[in-house]
C-alpha cells in the first residue's frame, strides 16, 4: 500500500481515537432543578480544574424526569431533592442499573408571595386548604381560606407533577405524595415560577430556597406555622440546622450510577463534589452537611455500599442528625 496512504489512515486513526477518548470525556447529570444549582456551581469549578478536559451536562427534568433517565441508563448521575420511590427503584432494578445515594445538602422549601402581598406568614393547614385536590375548581379566593384575608383570587404557581419539590411539598402539606390541585400555573424551572410570583400581587408559591434568595427584591418569603399553638418559623440556615423549620427542611442529593463510577472522569467528578460540595452548596445558599457525612459518602463509594436508606418511601420531616444516623448504617 503506498506509504502517503498507510500515513493518512494512521492519522485518521489516531484522530478518531481522540475523537472517541474527547466524546468519552462527558459526564451526564439530569433531575431536580433545586439540586441543579449546587451540581451545576461543582460543575463549573471542576471543569476549571481539570482545564475543560472532562465536559459535565446538567440538565433540569425533575427528579421524577431525571429518574426516568437515570434507570434507562442515559445519565452518569440523577440529582434528586427526594430518595428514590419504590417504583423508580423497581424500574432501576429491571434495568440492572445499581446505584449510590450520596446526600450533598439540606434544602428548606420556601412559601413566597409577591412583596406587596397581605400575607404575613401562612399555616400548613392555609396551605393544605389551598393546594388540596378538593381545592380545586372551588377555593379561588383568598377569604374562602381565612374570612379576614381578601376578596381576590389566589394565583397558585408550583412545579409541575415530575418535581421532587412538588413530592415532597404534597407529603408535607396534603399528606400524600403527588395530591394537589390540577388548576395552577406549573413548570420544572423555578426561574418561570420566580417571574410569574414577582409580577401578581395575588399569587403564592414554593421552591427550593436558593432561588428565593436570587430573588430577594422581587419576593417575599413567609415563615411557616406548622400546627396550631407553635410559632411562625423562617427558612434559614440556622432553622434548617436546629430542626425548627418543619415540615418544609428536607435533605437533597445526588445518585450515580454503580456501572458509570467504574468510568474516571465520573469517578473523578463525585469524588470533587464530595470534597468541594459543602463549600459550594453553602456558596449558591444551600445549607451545608456536616463534614463528616461527605466522608460517609466516600467511604460508601470506596466500599461499593449501593441502594437507598429510605426504602422508597417520600419521607417528612427528617433532621441532619437522623440522616447521618441512617446513612451510617448503610
Amino acid at each position: 500500500m503506498n506509504p502517503r496512504i498507510l500515513s493518512t489512515l494512521a492519522v485518521t486513526g489516531l484522530a478518531l481515537m481522540g475523537a472517541q477518548s474527547a466524546v468519552a470525556q462527558v459526564v451526564k447529570v439530569d433531575g431536580s432543578s433545586t439540586v441543579y444549582p449546587v451540581t451545576e456551581a461543582v460543575a463549573e469549578d471542576f471543569q476549571k480544574a481539570k482545564k475543560n478536559a472532562v465536559k459535565v451536562t446538567v440538565g433540569i427534568s425533575g427528579t421524577g424526569g431525571g429518574f426516568k433517565k437515570f434507570c434507562r441508563g442515559e445519565t452518569d448521575i440523577s440529582d434528586a431533592s427526594r430518595p428514590i420511590l419504590k417504583a423508580e427503584m423497581e424500574i432501576c432494578k429491571q434495568a440492572g442499573i445499581q446505584y449510590y445515594e450520596l446526600p450533598v445538602a439540606f434544602d428548606a422549601i420556601t412559601v413566597v408571595v409577591n412583596p406587596k402581598s397581605f400575607l404575613k406568614d401562612i399555616s400548613v393547614a392555609q396551605m393544605k386548604a389551598m393546594w388540596e385536590p378538593a381545592a380545586q375548581g372551588k377555593v379561588t379566593k383568598w377569604n374562602q381560606i381565612d374570612p379576614s384575608w381578601p376578596d381576590a383570587p389566589i394565583k397558585l404557581f408550583g412545579p409541575g407533577a415530575d418535581s421532587g419539590t412538588f413530592d415532597y411539598f404534597t407529603e408535607a402539606v396534603v399528606g400524600k405524595a403527588k395530591s394537589s390541585r390540577g388548576d395552577y400555573t406549573a413548570s420544572e424551572d423555578d426561574n418561570v415560577l420566580v417571574q410569574g410570583i414577582s409580577r401578581d400581587v395575588n399569587a403564592i408559591g414554593y421552591f427550593g430556597y436558593a432561588y428565593y434568595a436570587e430573588n430577594t427584591s422581587k419576593l417575599k418569603a413567609l415563615p411557616v406555622v406548622e400546627k396550631d399553638g407553635k410559632a411562625a418559623v423562617m427558612p434559614s440556615e440556622k432553622t434548617v440546622l436546629d430542626g425548627s423549620y418543619q415540615p418544609l427542611s428536607r435533605p437533597i442529593f445526588i445518585y450515580v450510577n454503580a456501572k458509570s463510577l467504574e468510568k474516571p472522569e465520573v469517578k473523578e467528578f463525585v469524588e470533587y463534589y464530595m470534597k468541594e460540595g459543602a463549600k459550594l452548596a453553602k456558596e449558591v445558599k444551600y445549607v451545608p452537611l456536616p463534614a463528616k457525612a461527605y466522608t460517609v459518602n466516600l467511604e460508601h463509594l470506596s466500599k461499593k455500599k449501593i441502594g437507598t436508606v429510605f426504602g422508597g418511601n417520600a419521607e417528612v420531616g427528617i433532621t441532619i442528625e437522623e440522616l447521618q444516623k441512617r446513612e451510617g448504617k448503610l
